[in-house]
Parts: structure tokens; sequence; C-alpha cells
């Protein structure tokens, strides 16, 4: 057990179902979501991996006794992702900026959060909490600057919920369904495909993000372009009022 323990990789997540089991996604979808430190945690690979452990193949490709309740997943793990990402709520709310008033470095970068104010500001609160959940890194920091941001607490919570759920169980249900034909198709070499699969999930995950993105961007043409237009006629009728007689233009000066 120590040998494993000096041995254990905490970015890889079969390491970690294989080592911590159950518990040890729990703790690890809390931290992410709560703790600022905890946004290199492998989250989208460890959920469907989890989803994997849950299904009858589970042992035939993690080893004997690591199955994995599904139930207990598809209901502890999103309350612990909820508790995580209230507490990173609380923390901004409760000490703002000061949060982020550190130098950067190899765990954080500024960037980090400009990213999550941006994802914020781009689709307003609501959206933001939700989408955000589907997008590494940004889904630690989006939680506290929410908080700093005034973003209130019932409000967070409602979309805290929907978007919990939806990141959890989806990622887990899409492990577990497919569970079977992976196994049939790799057997137990799931680690040389794991990082592909979840980086189809992520982009399918991120899909709403880019249609809401180019949608934003088709308005602002638009309404630059409609801007344009009412400017072009505000100009032509003022030059028609200024060469209109009633109105003591130009046009009546000249005469």
């Amino acid at each position: 057990m120590l040998s494993e323990s000096v041995a254990l990789n905490p970015l890889d997540p079969k390491d970690l179902i294989h080592t911590f089991g159950l518990v040890g996604v729990w703790v690890i979808l809390f931290a992410e979501t709560g703790l600022l430190v905890g946004f290199f945690f492998p989250g989208d690979s460890l959920l469907f991996l989890a989803g994997v452990a849950a299904s009858p193949v589970a042992d035939a490709i993690f080893g004997a006794g690591t199955r994995l309740n599904l139930v207990a997943l598809l209901i502890g793990g999103p309350l612990c992702a909820i508790a995580g990402a209230q507490l990173g709520h609380w923390l901004g709310a409760r000490y703002g900026r000061r949060m982020f008033d550190k130098p950067n470095s190899r765990l954080f970068k500024r960037e980090y959060v400009e990213k999550a104010e941006y994802y914020f500001q781009k689709f307003g609160p609501a959206k933001a909490v939700v989408l955000a959940r589907f997008i590494p890194i940004v889904r630690t920091f989006l939680n506290p600057v929410a908080g700093v941001l005034g973003m209130p607490a019932r409000q967070f919570l409602l979309w805290n919920v929907v978007g919990a759920f939806l990141w959890v169980d989806g990622i887990l249900l899409v492990g577990y369904l497919l569970a079977d034909q992976i196994y049939n198709a790799i057997g137990d070499k799931i680690d040389r495909y794991i990082l592909p699969v979840v980086a189809l999930i992520i982009v399918i995950s991120v899909l709403p993000i880019l249609v809401e993105f180019l949608r934003d961007r088709r308005a602002r043409k638009r309404g630059e372009s409609v801007s344009m237009v009412g400017a072009a006629d505000a100009i032509g009728r003022e030059a028609g009022d200024d060469d209109d007689p009633r109105l003591g233009g130009r046009g009546q000066h000249r005469r």
C-alpha cells in the first residue's frame, strides 16, 4: 500500500480510481471546483473513467474489486461538485480580488482569472456558470470570479446545480454506456485511448459556447451595419434640412 501511494500519479485518473475509489472521485470533484489549487486535477477524464469503472467490465479493465457504485457516483458526484463551487463563490464574495492578487507561478496564472471573467461577461452569469463546467481551468476560477463580481448566492446555486448535474452525470453516463464497446475494442489498454476520447467529449461540450460566440458575433456585425445605415440616413436628413427653406437652412441663407 505504501509503495502504491508513493508511486501514485495524481494527474492519472486511472491511478486515482484504482487507489482511492469512490471517495477519491468525490474529493477530487470538490477540490477541482472549490479550491483554486484544484484546477490541475483531471476532472473530465476522471469522470469518464469513473463511468467505465461503474460498468460490468470494470474489474476486467481496472482489476478485481475496483468496480464503483453507479448510483453513488450519479448522486454524490454532482453534490460534491455543487458544494465545491459554492465554496468557491463564497470565497470570492468574502475576499474579493485579494484572492487573485498574487504573482504568476507554475500553479497560478493571472490569465486563468481573466479567461473566467471573459466568459462571465460574455455569456452572462447563468450561461457562464453552466457552460464553464465543461471547460478545464475555467470551471475552477469562474466560481470565485462570480462571487467577486457580485452574482447573488441563490442565483449562483440554481445554475450551479444545473451545470453540475449536466457535467458530472453526463460524462459519467457516457463512460458507463460505452464501457462494453471500449473493452471489446481495446481490452484493458484504455490508457492509450482515454485522452482522445476525453478530448472529443470536451469538444462536444464546448460546441454550445462556440455556437453562442458565432451568434453573438453575427448579431454584433448586424448591429454595426444597422448603425452605419442609420448614421448615413441621419447625415442625409441633416443635409436635406440644411437646404430646406422652412427650417432656415443654408438654402434660405443663400437667398
